[in-house]
């Protein structure tokens, strides 16, 4: 155990405590839960990072339930020791891991305590792996058996991301059997009690599971697992998308689908068997790479769909972002929020997923419009919406109504997810978009009768999904890694040691920066 010196154990103390005291208030005091959310929200990107704080955990895909890419516990990397990095170790997976790996500290496992990373394969397994030397500590697989894409070729595949059940002693994954499965951190027992595995979809051939597996905790305590469900490249099949929510205390799950959302269930393939179905509407799907992004300040969870049909009459949501109860409920068939770009036939008959994003919330604003989110797409337009009514109008199923837009600065399309940060210096909010084109920095401004809007500041390399540690902006492309400085894009280290990239971004966790890649390799970079 590392010896901390007593100011410094007693200043991470009074803020545990604080957070311990926030935290039973919450609980004691419904009405004022929503208001406590939104104070931490606010106020957690400006809890001092204290030296020699006790290791972190980096539950999910961009650390937090709504995936915002900002890790605010990083004190080790930083601007002035970023340049130091060097490889700790490059190992082989059991198959490419085409999304990012998550991280669980001091696990205790039969040969003793240990950090470890689990990463989720293409192929359909979990593994688990020293965080400190690069060393397999167990792997199970549920792969594609017969299952081929669109019931003709390849074999089926997962670009789906593992989570961190919040007690810290489960790990879930998703399978290519179409279920979503629970595993004991330490040794990778398999849990098949309480409704697991759970089911996920029953057409796996169709529906792929692209986006990361996501947790968040409502504000009435209770946390759930969310599987998005999209469709393979080239919108084959008979797929709809759907979000399937698990409750994580019982195990009861909830289905909402994109299309014929009035039908709350797992839809069969009609094509060949009796049941549910919404064919011939056919794609709306969820592949995003957070996939769900939780709305701390109205305890709802939005998500964006890609391509189809909008028809609210009929309950078809195609190109839309909406919002649902966490218990993944909506309200009579519907959504309970709907925010959806008023030239939606274009982005359908081009091609242009307004999905291929998920809302990228930011911390609490000043001016007309306090709660709101950045939402790009394969347009490349970068909208910020209200979140406290998405298409700024009384209702759902109206279009257009964000409340700022643009194009991204360095041009095309965006599949990445952006990265939220303040800046500690002043308190300024920014985002990081990135794309085959480059990677842009924005700030957020308000005009002086109070409106909002993003003033690029600067741009670098292209990469994929963006995430900001500690004032650094770190950032993959195929064969090369980078570290930048948050404030003004410059470079403060890099390596070109890593493979090819697809989905693939890097997470930071207690002085360790780590990233798969096409060619089946986990590599770690540390200080000396």
């Amino acid at each position: 155990m590392k010896n901390i010196p007593i100011q410094r154990l007693a200043h991470w103390l009074k803020f545990s405590l604080l957070g311990l005291f926030i935290a039973v208030l919450a609980l004691s005091f419904p009405p004022v839960r929503q208001s406590i959310a939104a104070l931490l929200t606010t106020n957690s990107y400006y809890l001092p990072i204290v030296d020699n704080s006790p290791p972190y955990d980096w539950f999910q895909f961009n650390g937090d339930a709504s995936h915002r890419g900002s890790n605010r516990f990083e004190n080790k990397l930083s601007i002035s020791t970023v340049g130091q990095l060097k490889m700790l170790f490059q190992v082989p997976l059991p198959a490419i891991a085409d999304g990012v790996p998550v991280y669980l500290s001091n696990v205790s496992t039969a040969t003793g305590i240990r950090d470890l990373i689990f990463v989720t394969t293409r192929p359909g397994h979990i593994a688990a792996v020293d965080a400190h030397t690069g060393v397999l500590q167990w792997s199970k697989q549920y792969g594609p058996g017969a299952c081929l894409i669109n019931n003709s070729s390849p074999a089926c595949y997962t670009t789906s991301s593992p989570a961190i059940d919040p007690n810290r002693k489960f790990v879930y994954s998703y399978g290519l059997d179409g279920y979503v499965h629970k595993y004991a951190v330490s040794d990778g027992t398999e849990i098949q009690t309480g409704g697991w595995p759970e089911l996920a979809t029953l057409k796996g051939y169709d529906e792929k599971g692209s986006s990361a597996l996501s947790i968040a905790t409502a504000f009435n305590g209770t946390s759930y697992l969310y599987v998005a469900q999209s469709g393979y490249p080239g919108d084959r099949g008979d797929y709809q998308g759907h979000l399937t929510a698990i409750n994580l205390t019982d195990g009861t799950q909830k289905v909402f689908n994109t299309l014929c959302s009035d039908q709350t269930v797992h839809f069969v393939d009609s094509r060949t068997t009796t049941g549910p179905d919404c064919y011939p509407n056919t794609m709306g799907a969820i592949w995003a790479r957070p996939g769900v992004v939780y709305d701390p300040y109205h305890d709802r969870i939005l998500m964006t769909t890609g391509n189809a049909t909008f028809q609210p009459a009929n309950f078809l949501w195609g190109d839309t972002v909406f919002s649902l109860n966490p218990d993944g409920s909506g309200s009579a068939g519907s959504p309970l929020d709907t925010y959806t770009p008023a030239d939606y036939q274009h982005l359908q008959d081009s091609d242009l997923d307004l999905g291929s994003t998920a809302p990228a919330i930011l911390p609490p604003a000043s001016g007309k419009y306090p709660h709101l989110a950045v939402q790009s797409g394969k347009d490349g337009v970068l909208r910020l919406i209200n979140l406290d009514q998405l298409s700024g109008q009384s209702g759902l199923g109206h279009i257009g109504g964000e409340v700022f837009s643009m194009p991204v600065p360095m041009g095309g399309r965006v599949l990445t997810q952006p990265a939220v940060w303040v800046n500690p210096v002043d308190h300024s909010t920014w985002v990081f978009v990135s794309n085959a084109n480059g990677l842009a920095a924005l700030q957020l401004t308000i005009s002086a009768g109070g409106d909002p809007g993003l003033a690029s500041k600067w741009t670098s390399s292209a990469g994929t999904s963006p995430l900001v540690a500690n004032s650094v902006v770190y950032i993959a492309n195929s064969g090369k890694i980078l570290a930048l400085n948050a404030a003004d894009g410059s470079q403060l280290w890099s390596d070109n040691h890593i493979g090819p990239i697809h989905w693939e971004s890097p997470i930071v966790a207690n002085g360790v920066l780590y990233i798969t890649d096409q060619s089946g390799n986990l590599t770690a970079y540390s200080l000396p």
